[in-house]
């Protein structure tokens, strides 16, 4: 697999090996020691499954006091997928970067624990997994505005279809350091 590097210090763009002929395709969605080898160390504790149709964003997600690292793919269609940087003493606090992710690619997206994540569905539907790195817990969630003018997101939808959660999120301005994601040192 090839591993890249993002522009905001921990994100990883991952490239599976993807081994197909006439009958399909086969290809490691995770394997422990390989993603070791390439940074990603962290336990996961949980897999998520997300089927969402044209236009729906969710997002932005994170959690404060379990903060969650995540591996995520597409597993059919095509997602424009946003990790903003909330980690208070990051250089690139309040950054955001976005990576279209495909069923058609595979490539993954490793964000660690400090980001809030948020995705906008591309095509027709699409079918979304993601490992993460601790338990969910409803108590804990926090969310960012996807729209917050100060991070500047540029969304390839104007008008998306949002849950009353994601429509009501604060902007990074407003949220005091209690409500950020409460970093340890991570394995």
């Amino acid at each position: 697999m090839k591993v890249h590097p993002g522009t905001l210090d921990g994100l990883l763009l991952i490239e599976p090996d993807v081994h197909g002929d006439d009958r399909g395709f086969f290809t490691e969605t995770w394997q422990r020691q390989r993603y070791a080898e390439c940074g990603v160390t962290r336990q996961f504790a949980q897999d998520n499954l997300s089927r969402s149709v044209k236009n729906t964003l969710r997002g932005l997600h994170f959690q404060i006091r379990h903060p969650q690292a995540k591996l995520v793919q597409v597993l059919s269609g095509e997602i424009f997928d946003v990790a903003v940087d909330i980690r208070p003493d990051s250089h690139t606090f309040g950054q955001w970067e976005g990576f279209v992710l495909s069923g058609k690619t595979l490539h993954q997206l490793f964000i660690p624990e400090g980001f809030a994540h948020g995705f906008c569905v591309l095509s027709e539907t699409a079918l979304f997994s993601y490992k993460c790195s601790a338990f969910y817990a409803p108590r804990d969630e926090g969310g960012l505005l996807w729209s917050d003018p100060a991070v500047g997101i540029d969304w390839p939808v104007s008008h998306p279809l949002l849950s009353d959660k994601d429509r009501r999120y604060p902007c990074l301005k407003d949220l005091g350091p209690h409500q950020l994601p409460q970093i340890k040192a991570v394995p």
